[in-house]
């Protein structure tokens, strides 16, 4: 049975490359944030994009704010950023240039600010004391929440961030490496000696952040460890402390084919399940697929494993709210672009990753139902349909009829090459 009809219009001489701007090409289909408009009325599913202030005005940011109605700021709200030390220096002036951007955008926003190891060299020496960092990481995080609690569009907020690894606390380190130097702040006393950092932090923000959710963020490249079962008891410990956590995040930087380990997907629902049986919300806060190649194939593989989490993500959306933010958006810019991460590439065209988004988002999950395909072909100088035109989806071929109309029948959702041919004699 023919569950929809869908009718497309071909122009012919005219040229097929468009122009958003002056500065990035147009992906063909519908924006992601028209699609999550049109399609997730209920605002359960997210799709966000993430970079810095520096972008403003620029191809990336051009791309965020055309793609994405939900933003992640890259730096512009951390500790290393705002107040890298003790003195009475604060630097907002990047983070707050975010409250206008939205607002003229439509967008919402998560605060990427977490007490985590993205920090200053000065809370990373050596020679800090408990004291002084305890000091450090209080004003950072009051001033923080004091200051953008409220505001229009910030909606999220990360509090923590990296807080455990190979299934133990993530510690500080000598010398400045990736390390959480919070860590010596000390420990609680409960089972698993949670440090006191984590508690701190979610202690300000539930009492100064009233009209913002607040996040968890965990960041492994796979979900089968030991890591989230830490991750998970310590969520419940601070709400039995009578702490708000309304979120549980993963920041996904993994490499293609990661669909294919086996256990990998069942692990990635069952972590979505436990959130939502939670009353958390489920967010990819940081999602790369790294390549090893830049060959046709080698995007393929980067476009199934985008697709297959975009699967799990619109089936899950359906018991509770879900959130995915790409961490790279362009290959033009950013670390690890050698690796070809991004769902656009350097010159900020659109890559098979961001059509198998863009198709999972359209489809809903839904890649079976037939459906029934129309193609108008008119002339653009006459403005008039041309009949007996052949149109070709792949390897099928449709003549227009006189109102310039090709149907085609029983077609599922996928991606698929079209053309319209006509020859004058």
């Amino acid at each position: 049975m023919i569950k929809k009809q869908f009718y497309l219009l071909f122009a012919l001489l005219i040229s097929s490359y468009f122009m958003y701007g002056q500065l990035t090409p147009i992906p063909d289909g519908r924006r992601l944030r028209e699609i999550i408009a049109d399609k997730y009325k209920d605002g359960n599913l997210l799709i966000g994009g993430t970079t810095g202030q520096w972008a403003f005005g620029t191809a990336t940011g051009e791309i965020l704010d055309r793609e994405f109605s939900y933003v992640t700021p890259e730096n512009d709200f951390k500790q290393r950023q705002i107040h890298p030390d003790n003195t009475d220096k604060w630097n907002w002036s990047q983070a707050d240039s975010w409250i206008g951007h939205i607002a003229t955008n439509g967008q919402t926003l998560r605060m990427h600010g977490p007490i985590s190891p993205q920090c200053s060299n000065w809370v990373k020496d050596d020679a800090r004391t408990a004291a002084e960092l305890e000091k450090n990481m209080r004003d950072f995080m009051e001033a923080l929440c004091q200051r953008y609690n409220g505001t229009l569009g910030f909606e999220y907020m990360d509090v923590v961030n990296e807080t455990v690894i190979n299934g133990a606390w993530h510690k500080n380190k000598s010398g400045f490496g990736w390390e959480v130097p919070w860590f010596i702040i000390g420990q609680n006393s409960d089972e698993n000696k949670t440090p006191l950092y984590i508690r701190y932090a979610f202690e300000i923000a539930s009492e100064y952040v009233t009209d913002t959710k607040l996040i968890y963020n965990h960041h492994e490249r796979t979900i089968i460890n030991l890591s989230w079962n830490l991750v998970k008891k310590t969520i419940l410990y601070l709400r039995g402390l009578g702490l708000r956590v309304d979120g549980i995040g993963w920041q996904a930087h993994i490499n293609a084919g990661w669909e294919q380990i086996k256990g990998q997907t069942d692990a990635l629902r069952d972590i979505i399940d436990w959130a939502h049986q939670n009353n958390l919300e489920f967010h990819i806060t940081e999602n790369s697929v790294f390549l090893n190649g830049n060959t046709p194939s080698d995007y393929e593989k980067q476009a199934d494993t985008y697709k297959a989490l975009f699967d799990i993500l619109i089936e899950k959306s359906n018991n509770g709210e879900i959130g995915w933010n790409t961490w790279h958006i362009d290959e033009g810019h950013g670390s690890k672009t050698e690796n070809y991460p991004a769902i656009f590439d350097k010159n900020y065209k659109a890559k098979p990753a961001y059509y198998a988004i863009q198709l999972a988002l359209e489809a809903e999950g839904d890649y079976t139902t037939p459906y029934e395909v129309g193609f108008q072909v008119i002339n653009t100088e006459s403005g008039f349909p041309i009949k007996d035109c052949s149109v070709i989806i792949n390897d099928d071929t449709v003549r227009t009829n006189s109102a310039g109309l090709a149907v085609f029948q029983n077609v599922t959702a996928g991606i698929y090459n079209a053309r319209a041919e006509k020859k004058y004699y």
